[in-house]
């Protein structure tokens, strides 16, 4: 499984992601450019020990992520979307993609003709968004719960 953060702004956010990538064994994509350095301190805190543990790929752009995965199906997460996270029959190759903190995904990137479907997390009538981190860990687990739990305990 794959995590991808399109122009991810905020340190913390990043850090938390590849804690959960850790966890779940999910591979964690950053696409450039990013509103931090990876050396940042509240990056390597919010991550903790967790680093050496998450396996965490730099892509200079879009085109560069998607090249790199080539058969995967990409599901762009967007409060646009009217199908669930919950109604997608995972595969444990897919790219799970979401956008900048706090726009999300721009429409060329959600109108990409790689993007294979555009899926939402129910909120409150109201609600702009969830945090970036969490909305990752929701999916993630999601799929992760569905394709049952490989390599977990």
């Amino acid at each position: 499984m794959h995590v991808a953060f399109h122009e991810p702004r905020i340190p913390g956010n990043t850090g938390n992601a590849i804690r959960m990538c850790a966890g779940t064994g999910a591979t964690l994509h950053l696409v450039e450019p990013l509103g931090f350095e990876l050396s940042e301190a509240r990056l390597r805190r919010a991550g903790l020990d967790y680093h050496d543990l998450a396996h965490v790929v730099v892509h200079p752009d879009l085109e560069a992520l998607l090249a790199a995965l080539p058969g995967s199906r990409v599901l762009a997460f967007t409060t646009g979307a009217t199908r669930r996270y919950t109604d997608v029959d995972w595969r444990d190759d897919d790219v799970l993609l979401f956008g900048p903190e706090p726009t999300g995904l721009s429409a060329a990137v959600l109108d990409h003709p790689r993007v294979t479907d555009r899926v939402r997390i129910p909120m409150l009538p109201g609600r702009r968004s969830m945090n970036l981190s969490n909305a990752a860990a929701v999916a993630t687990y999601e799929a992760w719960r569905v394709l049952g739990f490989p390599g977990g305990e």
